[in-house]
C-alpha cells in the first residue's frame, strides 16, 4: 500500500517509464535490505546478519573466526596419535524446574573447536572425516517453546562442518567411524550415553582404548591467539569499571546483596552476557570465608568488604578481587593486614615471566606471607602449620574460557607468552582464630589478571585501584553530584 501511494505521488512529477523504475527499485531495495527477516537465517545463536553489532562476516562468534576455528581444529589432530577419533559433546541442559531451565552456558573444549553455544549437539574430529556434526533434532514444538536452533544446515553452511547429521542418526553413523579408528578421545566431563552405549565405544573402553581428550585440548587453550586475549582484555576492562562503581555505591549501600546486584548489573550493561561465578561479597567476617556466597548481610560500619567478581564475555572470562573499608577509612590493624596482602601481589607479580611457574610464584608468596603473619604476631613462628589456615589457597591459577582454565596443566608448567593467570595473595583470619583480637574476622584478597609477555607480564586489571592511599581518595571524593566516575577520572587520584 505505502509504494502504491507513492507510487501516486511520483506520477505527478515522472513520466510512467520513470515511476515504474523507481518503485520497482524501491521494492527491491526492501526486500534486500541487509536488516530484512526474509534474509536473515536464525542458527540459534548470533551471527554477521543478524546481529552486525557483534560480530563481522567472516566470524563465527564475536571476535573469534571461522579461520581460527579451521586452525584450532587442525591443532588438535596434529596433537591426536594416528587414525584417533575425538568426540566432544556439548554442555547439558540443565533444569531447575521440570519445565523451566537454569541459563544454559557452553563447555568451554565443544565451543572452542565449533563454535556453537547450543546444547544436545556431539562433534566428531578426525584426519579422515574432518569435523562432523551431530547436531539435535528439533521439533515445531521445541522451536514454539524455546526458539530456532542450529541444524545439519547450520552445521554445514555456519560452523563449517565438512559433514553433519541429525542426532537421531548417531547411531548409525558414528559406531563406523569408532569401528575405524584406533583409538577413542572423549570429554569426560561431558560425556553423554547417546555414544557411550554404542557397541564399539564400549568395546574400545574395555580395551582400555578410550583416553580423555581435555589433556590436548588444555594444551591448546593454554595459549591465548591474539583475537582471545583481545577479548579478555575486554571483559576485565569490564570487570574494573563495574567493580569501581560499586566501591563507589558502598559508601551509601553497604549491603551484601546490594553491591552484589549493583556489580552485575554494571557488568551486564558494559555487554557482559553473564557473570563469570556468584559473585563474593564478604562483609566483615564474611571475607574470611574463602567462597562466601550467601551476600545477604549489612556491613558493619567499621567493617572491610571483600569482593571477588568477574564477567563473561563472549565466551571469555575475567576475575578480579579488591578488599576496602566502604567506610573511607581503614583501622590500624586492617591497614597492616592489607598492607602484606598488597606488597605480596605486587612482588609475586614480579616473578611472572616466560619460564617462570606458578608454582614457583606461589612457594615465594607463601614466604612472604609466613614471614609477615610472624611480624604481626598473627603466627608464632614462620613454619607454623596454622599458616593453611590463614590462606589455603594458591597464589593463582589459569584463566580462558573457565575460570580455572586448562585445569589439566599443572601448575609447575613453565609460563609462556599469551598464558594468562591470576595473582591473588589473601588472609582468612576466621573469628575463632587463635590470634590477636584485633585481627580476628578480617578476610583480604587482592587480586589481578596477569598475561605473560615476551619479556615479562601485563596486568590486565591494573586500572583498578588497590594502593590504600588511592582506595581512601576515591571512597571520600564527594558523591553528592551522584555521577559516575571512570576510570580515567579515577586515575586523577592518584
Amino acid at each position: 500500500m505505502a509504494i502504491q501511494v507513492l507510487a501516486g505521488k511520483l506520477s505527478r512529477s515522472f513520466s510512467r517509464s520513470k515511476v515504474s523504475a523507481r518503485v520497482s527499485h524501491l521494492y527491491d531495495s526492501i526486500h534486500c535490505a541487509p536488516y530484512s527477516t526474509d534474509r536473515i537465517i536464525d542458527v540459534g545463536q548470533p551471527t554477521p546478519s543478524s546481529h552486525p553489532q557483534l560480530l563481522t562476516e567472516d566470524e563465527i562468534t564475536p571476535g573469534i573466526t571461522s579461520a581460527e576455528y579451521t586452525s584450532r581444529r587442525k591443532r588438535l589432530l596434529e596433537l591426536l596419535p594416528d587414525k584417533s577419533l575425538a568426540i566432544i559433546a556439548s554442555a547439558p541442559m540443565k533444569m531447575m524446574t521440570d519445565v523451566v531451565p537454569y541459563t544454559f552456558r557452553q563447555d568451554a573444549d565443544y565451543l572452542y573447536f565449533t563454535g556453537c553455544m547450543q546444547p544436545g549437539g556431539i562433534a566428531v574430529l578426525s584426519h579422515e572425516h574432518g569435523l562432523c556434526m551431530f547436531m539435535p533434532d528439533s521439533s515445531p514444538h521445541d522451536v514454539a517453546w524455546q526458539g530456532q536452533t542450529a541444524g545439519v544446515d547450520a552445521a554445514l553452511d555456519y560452523f563449517r562442518a565438512e559433514k553433519a547429521y541429525p542426532m537421531s542418526k548417531i547411531h548409525k553413523i558414528l559406531p563406523e567411524m569408532m569401528g575405524s579408528a584406533s583409538r577413542l578421545f572423549h570429554n569426560v566431563k561431558t560425556a553423554v550415553p547417546s555414544y557411550m552405549e554404542l557397541e564399539p565405544f564400549q568395546r574400545a573402553a574395555i580395551s582400555k582404548k578410550v583416553k580423555d581428550l581435555s589433556y590436548y585440548t588444555h594444551q591448546l587453550r593454554w595459549i591465548k591467539s591474539p583475537a582471545e586475549l583481545k577479548l579478555m582484555r575486554q571483559a576485565a576492562s569490564i570487570t574494573c569499571q563495574a567493580l569501581l562503581q560499586t566501591m563507589l555505591l558502598s559508601r551509601t549501600h553497604p549491603e551484601e546483596s546490594k553491591l552484589s546486584a549493583k556489580v552485575e548489573f554494571e557488568c551486564r550493561m558494559r555487554g557482559a552476557q553473564r557473570m563469570a561465578f556468584n559473585p563474593v561479597v564478604g562483609g566483615g567476617a564474611n571475607g574470611s570465608v574463602i567462597h562466601y556466597a550467601r551476600n545477604d548481610q549489612k556491613i558493619g560500619g567499621g567493617d572491610l568488604v571483600l569482593m571477588d567478581v568477574g564477567c563473561e564475555l563472549h565466551g571469555y572470562l575475567s576475575d578480579l578481587t579488591r578488599t576496602w573499608p566502604p567506610s573511607g577509612s581503614f583501622s590500624t590493624a586492617q591497614g597492616e593486614l592489607y598492607s602484606l596482602i598488597l606488597e605480596t601481589n605486587k612482588e609475586s607479580m614480579k616473578l611472572c615471566k616466560p619460564g617462570a611457574s606458578i608454582q614457583q610464584i606461589h612457594n615465594y608468596s607463601v614466604q612472604m606471607l609466613r614471614k609477615g603473619f610472624k611480624e604481626l604476631g598473627i603466627l608464632k613462628d614462620e613454619s607454623s602449620f596454622s599458616y593453611h589456615q590463614l590462606n589455603p589457597t594458591a597464589i593463582g591459577h589459569y584463566l580462558g574460557m573457565d575460570i580455572h582454565d586448562s585445569a589439566t596443566v599443572g601448575i609447575d608448567r613453565p609460563l609462556q607468552p599469551g598464558v594468562v593467570i591470576t595473582i591473588e595473595p589473601g588472609v582468612y583470619i576466621a573469628p575463632s582464630f587463635d590470634a590477636p583480637d584485633r585481627y580476628r574476622g578480617i578476610g583480604i584478597r587482592i587480586e589481578d589478571e596477569v598475561l605473560i609477555t615476551d619479556t615479562g607480564y601485563e596486568v590486565l586489571t591494573g586500572s583498578m585501584p588497590k594502593e590504600i592511599s588511592h582506595i581512601k581518595s576515591l571512597l571520600n571524593m564527594d558523591g553528592s553530584s551522584g555521577a559516575e566516575i571512570t576510570l580515567e577520572e579515577r586515575a586523577a587520584i592518584s
